[in-house]
């Protein structure tokens, strides 16, 4: 980042007051009857209602169309355990994506805490007054302790967005970028270079929806991760292969996909140019991928590619997937988010880059033209499509899977 960029960043989030957020009341406060109804004496009968229903909070307090973004700031972008309170910056953020994304109301949480025990404990506690939880920025391997055992203690959804929002958006992609290079899921031979949680969830994902376990290499510092190995974890045992292969350049031979979710040039030439016909590469490490793409064009003129980054083609950004997917899980009062509901949003997404594109997302790209293709195989953040494709989908997808409260969608 230039020295003037960075600047820049400071300034906007210290002037013309500190942070990017800010509460909004929505109720008049300008006589005394207001007062009367906001608080005390009016403010008993809601406390009534909800003592003798505790649904009815739904009804009379904000709780339907309010998130927590809760962190104990130990995996804070690529900044690694920063501490809770400079991963505040980043919850704020995450939180400004919600309201102007989907209409969401968030608050930001941090936990100052390494201890798992502690913080699970500390969000089942205040989880009652929202309508769902998003993680944010836990390092693995606890973050999939904490999320698995809060959605067990929960009747509301608990949502870990650096697994699932980047495996669905990572899926969504990947689904036609395979189509787009002639194959199928089911026979594509995948390698994912990083072995925490996105590169997990994202796996679990792609299985879900058709992949095979065992076409799946996955890589970390120390190789291949193979079955046998003592010092691989609970978690990415599953993904333990039955393998002769031990490095990176091994497990790119021929391979069709290749997933990064690590750091920047770790894919080589020597590797893209040994992989199959028409590879897919999705190096998404940010700022500085795994192969730049231009020096991946340069070695195959067949690559089907995709980054993190806003400045290329086919950005993987999970701003395409949490507002919506939360969105969806409010609007029908679901009770977690499941399998169901993150495929339906994978269909989702993938079926809407195949549409024509409207002319408000050529405009904020200032692009003439734009239609499906190699250049083009997931939505632009900025598509006003996304607000009423994915949460429809996730909403169906909820009720039809029994976990939402309501069957007809309310939207504040």
């Amino acid at each position: 980042m230039s020295t003037d960029l960075k600047q820049a960043a400071l300034d906007y989030h210290a002037q013309p007051k500190p942070g990017k957020i800010a509460i909004e009341i929505t109720k008049p406060t300008e006589t005394q009857r207001d007062l009367a109804l906001a608080y005390t004496p009016g403010v008993a009968e809601p406390v009534r209602a909800i003592h003798q229903d505790p649904e009815a909070a739904y009804r009379y307090t904000a709780k339907g169309n309010l998130v927590a973004v809760i962190t104990n700031g130990t995996a804070v972008l690529g900044l690694g355990d920063v501490g809770a309170l400079a991963g505040k910056p980043v919850m704020e953020g995450k939180v400004v994506l919600f309201k102007a994304f989907a209409g969401i109301d968030a608050f930001d949480i941090e936990v100052d805490t390494h201890d798992p025990d502690a913080f699970i404990d500390t969000v089942a506690l205040i989880a009652g007054g929202f309508g769902g939880i998003n993680l944010e920025d836990i390092a693995a391997p606890h973050c999939f302790r904490i999320e698995k055992t809060l959605r067990e203690r929960l009747d509301i959804p608990v949502f870990h967005d650096d697994q699932h929002g980047t495996a669905v958006i990572i899926s969504a992609g990947l689904i036609n970028a395979v189509k787009l290079a002639g194959k199928h899921l089911e026979d594509a031979r995948i390698v994912c270079l990083g072995a925490g949680a996105a590169g997990l969830a994202a796996m679990r994902l792609l299985v879900t929806l058709g992949a095979r376990r065992e076409h799946i290499l996955m890589v970390d510092r120390q190789g291949v991760i193979r079955a046998g190995d003592e010092s691989v974890n609970e978690y990415q045992r599953a993904f333990a292969a039955n393998t002769d292969r031990r490095t990176l350049a091994d497990a790119c031979v021929d391979a069709d996909v290749f997933v990064g979710v690590s750091g920047p040039n770790l894919l080589t030439a020597e590797m893209l140019a040994s992989m199959a016909e028409n590879p897919v590469v999705f190096a998404l490490a940010n700022p500085d991928p795994e192969i730049a793409p231009e020096l991946a064009q340069q070695t195959r003129q067949d690559v089907i590619m995709a980054t993190g980054r806003t400045d290329y083609p086919n950005q993987i950004n999970n701003v395409l997937g949490f507002p919506y997917i939360f969105r969806g899980a409010l609007d029908v009062r679901a009770r977690t988010i499941n399998d169901a509901m993150l495929t339906a949003a994978v269909h989702a997404l993938a079926a809407l880059a195949h549409e024509p594109v409207p002319a408000a997302v050529l405009k904020a790209y200032d692009l003439a033209s734009l239609s499906f293709g190699r250049d083009y195989f997931i939505p632009k953040p900025f598509d006003p499509r996304l607000i009423d494709v994915v949460p429809a989908a996730i909403s169906q997808a909820a009720i039809d899977s029994g976990v939402a409260r309501i069957t007809q969608v309310i939207r504040p």
